[in-house]
């Protein structure tokens, strides 16, 4: 979750480390800080809290520096704590990403040797770096034999006070590296680098870089050297910039009509999702994915389960790999991550390859782990999104759940060819539909306000609208710190039902679709207890205006997309409330846009 920047062979590290480590701030943004080489020796600066536009950076001359964008996992975030960390001669400097599961053993392994400044897990590399280099040879040589002794998933940077060399080491953490020859830059994902270069090459587990002033050199976890392979940095890493809006959480939401047609209209319907014997094969469909991702895998068991006619199972990634599931011949595992870097996705994803799944990969970061790992890419189009609360992402990973759903309901012969094509072109009304809903803004901005002040909120939905009240309620939890709960309406009589008082807002997705009847008896029920009830309903809807404090109206689509509509209100709501609570939208405490660690 943590951000690095490294960069060497030029003048100006110092601002491309700052500037890196700013593209890498939805990573972390506890503490920051960079250490520089310059005279034999290490200078090293570290602040708590955001990176300010024009930070005050050391007056002195290197053309070798690290940075660190931090996300706490051990240690409060303090000036300590921060990365980068030194060895206790000042010789090495580290910083990382990840976590060092056995650190607690390796830093008592120390104690008597050296006396710890932090409390953190990175600390203990930097001094059993400078134990391993004092033993002689070269510090390439100590780091393979440091990460020999390091248990869990994690990233490293490494310099040392007296050789022009930047080093790099992956083990389940990303790691990204590009040059123009002269010049090296190593970061935690190619945003950070498409300032600086066109290409970029990507390690794998175990691999170790070291960029001097001859180049970059790769060696595998023997020791070997390898062939660095370049690929191109896809066009939606590319920086995004904040136009005209105070958040990049409103910006996306606004992007959503645009980022919903790119994703249509880039699906091949003629494309092979499946190798013939593996779609001959099928017989399950286990979605992978976590918060966000995880609600989009609930939308798209319905699809999957009607159009393809097979049972799908929704699984927690984090809690999948902890269960010995069982993965049978014929399964097909859809892994769903905005980043392509969840720690939990991909170590559930390497639990069902190892078991004999055929793995889809449904990601926005193209070149990430995930997209590594798969069988079979599905990309989402939403480009680059900054803001921790996801919006665009998710009705984007939408729009292709719904498009894999119809494929293989036509390739299983579920469906007729000509029922699946009116179906895709169905997707073809959002961009207009999105636009439509978010017009009601000025209504949605009221409703905040009159309760903003309220500390709980229910959201309560039917059928494909249940995973959209949990959205919604994660939404709002993310970005307003009001404590909400997604429900399925029923379920409000099992217990949540004891909450509802005149206090108590309930949002309540009423869609005119086949539960409509059964959420009009769940209003009744919240009226009847004095509940404040906020409406999501259908355009000319009379009935809810009866019975509801509050009503959102959206525009109809066919009643399989309506969830990319009915979710557009309450990723407003929660962003106006959350504006007047005063909260920093884009970069919610205590959270980070990529999880990274498990």
């Amino acid at each position: 979750m943590c951000g690095l920047f490294g960069t060497r062979g030029h003048q100006h590290v110092k601002e491309t480390v700052v500037s890196g480590l700013q593209d890498l701030s939805y990573r972390g943004y506890d503490s920051w800080g960079l250490a520089m080489q310059s005279s034999g020796k290490l200078h090293v600066s570290k602040e708590v809290g955001l990176i300010p536009d024009k930070p005050t950076l050391p007056d002195i001359d290197t053309s070798l520096a690290i940075g660190h964008t931090r996300w706490s996992t051990h240690g409060e975030p303090n000036v300590t704590n921060a990365h980068p960390h030194l060895s206790a001669d000042k010789r090495i400097a580290v910083v990382h990403n990840g976590i060092i599961d056995n650190y607690t053993e390796l830093k008592d392994s120390l104690n008597k040797q050296v006396t710890f400044l932090s409390e953190t897990d990175t600390e203990v590399v930097a001094h059993l770096l400078a134990e391993a280099y004092q033993g002689g040879g070269t510090l390439p040589e100590a780091l393979r034999k440091v990460v020999k002794r390091l248990k869990g998933r994690f990233a490293l940077l490494v310099i040392d006070a007296e050789h022009d060399q930047l080093l790099a080491f992956r083990q389940g953490s990303p790691v990204v590296a590009g040059t123009d020859g002269a010049r090296q830059w190593i970061a935690s994902d190619t945003f950070a680098l498409s300032r600086q270069c066109n290409e970029a090459m990507y390690l794998e587990d175990g691999q170790m870089l070291l960029a001097d002033a001859k180049g970059m050199h790769l060696y595998g976890n023997d020791g070997n050297i390898l062939t660095p392979h370049m690929e191109p940095i896809s066009t939606q890493s590319a920086s995004s910039k904040l136009e005209h809006y105070q958040h990049f959480m409103r910006q996306e939401i606004d992007e959503q009509a645009a980022v919903i047609h790119r994703t249509t209209q880039a699906w091949d319907p003629e494309q092979h999702l499946f190798p013939e014997n593996a779609l001959d094969a099928l017989q399950r469909i286990i979605i992978l994915g976590c918060g966000t991702s995880w609600h989009a895998g609930l939308v798209a068991e319905y699809w999957l389960e009607r159009y393809a006619r097979l049972p799908v199972d929704v699984e927690y990634a984090s809690e999948f790999r902890y269960r010995d599931p069982l993965i049978q011949p014929g399964d097909c595992v859809i892994a769903i991550s905005q980043s392509g870097e969840t720690a939990d996705t991909n170590a559930a994803v390497d639990v069902a390859k190892e078991k004999g799944a055929y793995i889809i990969a449904l990601c926005n970061t193209p070149g990430s782990t995930l997209t590594r790992l798969a069988d079979h890419v599905c990309p989402t189009h939403a480009g680059m999104e900054i803001g921790v609360a996801s919006t665009k992402a998710f009705t984007t990973q939408l729009v292709v759940l719904y498009q894999i759903s119809i494929w293989l309901a036509e390739k299983l012969k579920n469906l007729d060819k000509s029922i699946c094509c009116n179906k895709y072109a169905d997707l073809d009304t959002l961009p207009e539909a999105v636009t439509e809903t978010l017009q009601a803004e000025a209504n949605i901005k009221t409703i905040a306000e009159h309760y903003h002040k309220h500390p709980n909120a229910l959201y309560l939905g039917r059928g494909l609208h249940f995973p959209i009240a949990l959205e919604g309620a994660l939404k709002l939890k993310e970005v307003s710190y009001v404590h909400a709960e997604g429900y399925p309406a029923a379920e409000m009589k099992h217990g949540p039902i004891a909450l509802i008082d005149s206090q108590m807002p309930v949002v309540v997705v009423a869609i005119q679709d086949h539960t409509y009847e059964k959420v009009l008896a769940n209003i009744a029920e919240i009226k009847a207890r004095q509940g404040r009830i906020i409406a999501i309903g259908s355009k000319n809807d009379t009935q809810l205006t009866q019975g509801c404090d509050h009503v959102i109206t959206v525009p109809n689509v066919t009643t399989d997309l309506m969830p990319l509509i009915t979710v557009l209100p309450l990723q407003l709501l929660a962003y106006h409330i959350a504006a007047y609570r005063g909260c920093d939208i884009d970069k919610p405490r205590n959270l980070a846009k990529s999880v990274t660690v498990e």
